[in-house]
């Protein structure tokens, strides 16, 4: 039987089972996941030993994701860009870090506003850590023509251009020009042109301050995402629905972003996002 686990301090709060466990019972797999809430002065030597413990991969959450990306080899340069990985596939003692964040961010867009290009204009995106990453990386891949990243600290917005340059450039033809970087305190005039609003902090979740930010130029065609999922419904969300703008909210990021892990691990090919799971996940919520 094949064994999957994910890793954090904490670690109780995380939906993962629910979602691997509904895809095992409705793909008839023999196998497990479950969570392992490690201490973070014994996460090296029990990530390292897992194979001994017979799994065959895990996933990693806070706060243990740069870690993993340092004690692992990364799939591609995209994980070198992100500088995290949440999903390790361990093969002949060799483990190898995905991060599938950029995966999910896209996909969810995909399936949950079918008709939405990401050729058709600028993408502004609030923040500057792991999850910013990831939603610029999949956004130069889709061809977004210009991205415009806002953040406290500038400094670290210029860091992900930084590494995206030295990690996309000797790879791709991707013109890094695309990437602009704006002060936070221009963000409420930098949406005057956007086609798509990315929130990738934690303000708005719960227990968190509240986004500030005014989105009354922000054009009523564009589309509005939160990667935050608690609350289901953000005031982002909520303010750009009242406005009219479509919206896309961030419980399909989580769901889609654990696809590629699950196909990975128990060799299952087109593993569904079905209603049923979306529901059974907003239950826990």
């Amino acid at each position: 039987m094949k064994k999957v686990c994910v890793i954090g301090y904490p670690a109780k709060h995380s939906l993962s089972p629910v979602i691997h466990n509904y895809w095992l019972e409705k793909y008839n797999i023999e196998g497990s996941y479950e969570i392992r809430e490690i201490e973070p002065d014994k996460f090296d030597d029990f990530f390292l030993n897992l194979h001994k413990e017979g799994y065959v991969g895990c996933n990693v959450t806070l706060p243990f994701k740069e870690k993993a990306f340092e004690l692992s080899d990364p799939f591609s340069f995209t994980e070198k860009v992100i500088g995290a990985v949440n999903t390790i596939i361990i093969e002949d003692g060799r483990y190898v870090g995905h991060n599938t964040d950029a995966y999910g961010f896209i996909k969810n867009i995909e399936k949950s506003s079918k008709e939405f290009d990401f050729k058709k204009g600028a993408a502004v995106v609030l923040g500057a850590g792991g999850a910013a990453r990831a939603v610029i990386n999949s956004l130069l891949f889709k061809d977004v023509p210009e991205i415009i990243l806002l953040n406290r600290t500038i400094e670290k917005a210029e860091n992900i251009r930084n590494d995206l340059h030295v990690n996309i450039h000797k790879n791709q033809e991707f013109i890094l020009e695309r990437l602009k970087i704006i002060p936070w305190e221009e963000r409420n005039e930098a949406l005057a042109e956007a086609k798509l609003l990315v929130n990738t902090t934690s303000l708005g979740m719960v227990g968190q301050p509240e986004l500030d930010i005014n989105i009354d130029k922000l054009p009523k065609d564009a589309l509005v995402t939160d990667i935050v999922y608690r609350p289901l419904e953000t005031k982002l969300l909520n303010q750009a629905r009242e406005r009219g703008n479509p919206v896309v909210d961030g419980l399909g990021m989580l769901l889609y972003q654990a696809v590629p892990g699950f196909e990975l691990w128990f060799k299952e090919e087109n593993v569904e996002v079905t209603p049923e799971l979306r529901k059974k996940v907003e239950a826990m919520l």
